[in-house]
């Protein structure tokens, strides 16, 4: 059943009681009266849920219960290049609205909550927008917060391609922003955005065609919303416009009315950790379960990213692509071994877990080229981007990726012989030790936030 239909029949029931629940949010998970309201996480183009983890541990590690926080899957996060242009792997901005509407249904039923908060990132604010103003969702959402929203597009070019989702004036974005105000009448609105560092909201297209001659026609102001508020951080990259702890605090006293204690992640005993396997559909990655793919999880020495032994846990992914449960030790670096059809076996060494999630997704790495003589190590961040006042090192080396003062790669690709036994990549105060592997193995270095 679509949600939209459930609205209708719920609708004066909800708006009865947002009043008391919005009155109780502030302190309601601090004591045992009254579950807090449900917050839903809606990742970006391309993206999964596994890119909120972090800020849901931020939540966590000041009170809010796990069992509150949610994070929608989009099957296919990509959008189309236009959308009356159908292209395979993707999903149009009505398809993204449709399963977060089904999504919300969801989380409503199994929490018995009547009304949701929103926190968004990139695309993820055009389909909260959409289903808030065109899906019915004003009548069961209290707050939305975008962080790094497009949501002026962004570039503005008229009817040139007016069904682009991403055109500040195409038929999508215009009735997006139609009305005297940009917001929805009941529902609180915040905006966060960076002065000039978000590469989605840039005068010249360097990053949207490779030419910073063409004008985009929008402004590092796009993001914002009229009626909304609107907040400014100085120095943040795209992502951490929403996922930081500039923007964790501002979301938190946004949404309950008070402070949050802490930015650090409090440490849990025993992480249990959960997940899907995807995979890819047209070279481009989804969020659809893989089966068969074949996992095992090791725990590896820091120093040197070797194996202490056996696996501590393996299995093969069924037809939902779930790969745990997995208790974790907070301390321990681990590889996970990913062999997944089609695509390189993938060694995935993660900075520790030091709380538990339901939300690792775990993808294969892409076909890339590689060379005879060497190995293939990625350096990834899924909260944020490289920049280049980063510390970013790979052997006590700087590897070569964007100089542009604006970040803009999550991902950098090290292409290195097969000279040494084992690599250490570091980000910031994050070392990653990891192996090196033959050809068409890939190693991957994830950091934390």
């Amino acid at each position: 059943m679509r949600f939209r239909h459930a609205i209708t029949r719920r609708g004066a029931l909800a708006a009865a009681c947002a009043a008391t629940l919005l009155a109780a949010a502030p302190g309601a998970f601090a004591g045992p009266r009254a579950a807090p309201e449900p917050i839903i996480f809606v990742h970006g183009n391309g993206d999964s849920p596994a890119t909120w983890v972090y800020s849901m541990w931020r939540w966590e590690s000041n009170g809010y219960p796990r069992d509150r926080l949610f994070a929608v899957n989009l099957s296919y996060p990509t959008a189309p290049f236009m959308e009356d242009l159908p292209q395979k792997g993707t999903s149009t901005t009505a398809e993204a609205e449709a399963q977060l509407s089904d999504y919300v249904a969801d989380v409503l039923r199994r929490t018995g909550a009547k009304t949701v908060s929103f926190v968004g990132n990139s695309r993820g604010a055009n389909t909260i927008r959409n289903f808030v103003k065109n899906g019915g969702g004003a009548a069961v959402t209290s707050h939305v917060v975008l962080g790094g929203g497009v949501n002026h597009g962004a570039f503005n070019w008229g009817a040139l391609l007016d069904s682009a989702e991403f055109n500040g004036g195409g038929r999508f974005m215009t009735q997006l922003n139609a009305g005297p105000n940009e917001v929805v009448d009941g529902v609180d609105f915040l905006t966060m955005r960076s002065d000039r560092f978000d590469k989605y909201a840039q005068p010249n297209g360097r990053f949207l065609v490779g030419d910073p001659n063409v004008p985009t026609f929008i402004s590092y102001d796009a993001p914002e919303l009229k009626g909304a508020t609107n907040l400014v951080f100085p120095g943040i990259d795209h992502r951490q416009s929403a996922m930081g702890p500039r923007a964790f605090r501002a979301t938190f006293g946004f949404i309950t009315g008070g402070k949050a204690k802490q930015d650090d992640v409090r440490m849990e005993a025993r992480p249990r950790l959960d997940g899907i396997v995807t995979g890819l559909t047209a070279g481009l990655y989804d969020n659809l379960p893989v089966q068969g793919a074949k996992l095992k999880v090791y725990k590896v020495d820091r120093r040197t990213g070797g194996r202490l032994g056996g696996p501590v846990h393996q299995v093969t992914t069924r037809a939902d692509g779930r790969w745990g449960p997995f208790v974790a030790d907070p301390r321990s670096f681990y590889e996970f071994e990913l062999d997944v059809p089609g695509q390189p076996m993938t060694h995935i060494y993660r900075s520790p877990f030091p709380r538990g999630s339901n939300y690792v997704y775990l993808r294969p790495a892409e076909v890339v080229e590689q060379p005879d003589d060497g190995s293939v190590v990625i350096l990834s961040r899924p909260s944020g981007y490289f920049g280049i006042e980063d510390v970013v090192l790979f052997d006590g080396e700087r590897p070569a990726f964007s100089r542009d003062p604006v970040p803009n790669v999550v991902a950098i690709m090290v292409r290195t012989p097969f000279d040494a036994d084992s690599h250490v990549a570091r980000f910031r105060d994050q070392p990653i030790a990891l192996r090196n592997w033959p050809k068409d193995h890939v190693a991957i270095a994830e950091f934390n936030d």
